[in-house]
């Protein structure tokens, strides 16, 4: 079974990936290793690698203009009127405002979807607070990453629908069809987990009050630039990039498609004045910018999941699998989720990981009588693990941009060490126990 081609090309994926390889050298590579190790030659290789890359271009798409509505509506200043409002508007204990940080976070995702891009507004100027309240930040960071993750992995709105999009399609690829809006119906599973995780961080882990030094520094780290603290006033065109925003939040509510929300925000902005017809170009550079390379991610993912399948190694890897476990499904689902830990922990992007595990899972799934919703469970879980905890996913590293601008907080022990910790521990026993019972 280890000389099996696809466990080979994982291997090199995971291994090249945990070495800070660049993750699309990565997954080619891994792509060029598994096709070699199934006596395919390069040529070969390429050819699948290259014709599956058109599996994720919706999803590349959606990366693109998802980005240009988020450029749009920050080049407007809507988002930094409403995170300044917020944080004058602040008061209470310390954990309150954990968990007010976390509730704004959650619309990065879906109402305002700017990404981590509201991170370096929001808490800079929260930061005396902080030190004067005695909060520990790595409950900060589980809150930020908390709301950064759970919207995605939970509702079909904004990168949600991405992230559910993905896994119905990569499961239809690899023979199990689902009806639209079905994912969302057990994927508030590992959302549930995750609300325990936020709720034990804050409450438990990290209750205890947290000395820092109070700074002067004023300077932004990882590149975020200075922020200036005069105050922006609310105008028109904060209204009609608000619009836009809900705009875009109906229609995927309504149709089901982010292009199309995308679409009609950008343009009531431009009808309302907010964007000018002058500035579209440099919106969509903006958004290629800010999401381009995962969308590169994804359509790539998609190249080696074809290749994967091409190789023959999964139906081979499946009665591997089933000849050692005997049909055991609590030991096929706790693999399957730990596979998928390694291989998003790796790459630092849920996302990618789908097309990756989907090729896998679907047919052992099957294989072993798993239910198509435990399936998405299964496969939802295994995807979202890694991005909590991973140093190089956006979910650990924008919480980190923010709360270390005054150098006392350390990207590795105090977020992606204590996200792991309460994130990725709950979704691996809901998604185990979850699949067992569906």
């Amino acid at each position: 079974m280890l000389l099996n081609p696809v466990i080979i090309s994982v291997i090199v994926m995971v291994s090249l990936s945990l070495l800070r390889l660049n993750v699309l050298l990565a997954l080619i590579i891994a792509a060029l290793v598994g096709g070699l190790a199934a006596d395919m030659t390069l040529i070969e290789t390429m050819e699948v690698l290259l014709g599956g890359m058109g599996g994720n271009a919706e999803t590349a798409l959606n990366y693109i203009l998802l980005g240009a509505l988020a450029a749009a509506i920050e080049k407007t200043g809507a988002a930094t009127i409403i995170t300044q409002k917020l944080s004058k508007s602040m008061k209470g204990t310390g954990k309150s405002l954990v968990f007010i940080i976390a509730f704004i976070s959650i619309f990065s995702q879906n109402l305002i979807p700017v990404h981590i891009a509201f991170i370096p507004i929001l808490i800079p100027p929260l930061i005396m607070i902080m030190n004067k309240l005695k909060i520990d930040r790595r409950a900060v960071a589980s809150a930020l990453t908390f709301g950064l993750k759970a919207p995605y992995v939970a509702l079909p709105v904004g990168y949600g629908l991405i992230f559910h999009n993905i896994i119905r399609d990569e499961m239809a690829s690899s023979g199990l069809e689902l009806v639209d809006g079905e994912v969302w119906h057990v994927m508030w599973i590992p959302g549930l987990a995750m609300v325990i995780g936020l709720l034990v961080a804050v409450l438990i882990t990290y209750r205890k009050p947290r000395e820092y030094r109070d700074s002067e520094e004023s300077g932004f780290k990882f590149g975020f630039k200075h922020l200036e603290s005069e105050e922006v006033t609310f105008n028109k065109d904060h209204a009609f990039a608000i619009a836009g925003a809900v705009a875009a939040l109906v229609v995927q509510l309504w149709l089901g498609s982010l292009v199309l929300g995308a679409i009609l925000g950008l343009f009531i902005m431009l009808v309302g004045g907010a964007i000018r017809w002058s500035s579209i170009d440099v919106m969509m550079k903006s958004g290629i910018n800010m999401m381009g390379f995962i969308a590169f991610v994804m359509l790539v993912a998609s190249g080696y999941a074809d290749v994967i399948r091409s190789t023959g190694g999964v139906e081979t890897l499946v009665e591997s699998v089933i000849g050692v476990i005997g049909g055991n499904q609590l030991i096929a689902a706790t693999g399957m989720i730990v596979l998928g830990l390694l291989i998003t922990m790796g790459i630092g992007t849920s996302f990618g990981t789908i097309p990756i595990i989907a090729a896998i899972y679907v047919p052992l799934a099957l294989e072993l009588g798993f239910s198509p919703m435990a399936t998405v469970l299964l496969i939802g879980s295994a995807a979202a693990l890694g991005d909590a905890g991973s140093p190089a996913s956006d979910s650990t590293l924008g919480p980190s941009a923010g709360l270390s601008v005054d150098g006392q907080h350390d990207h590795i022990w105090d977020t992606c060490v204590p996200t792991f910790m309460h994130y990725n521990i709950p979704i691996m026993i809901f998604g185990i126990i979850g699949a067992l019972i569906l």
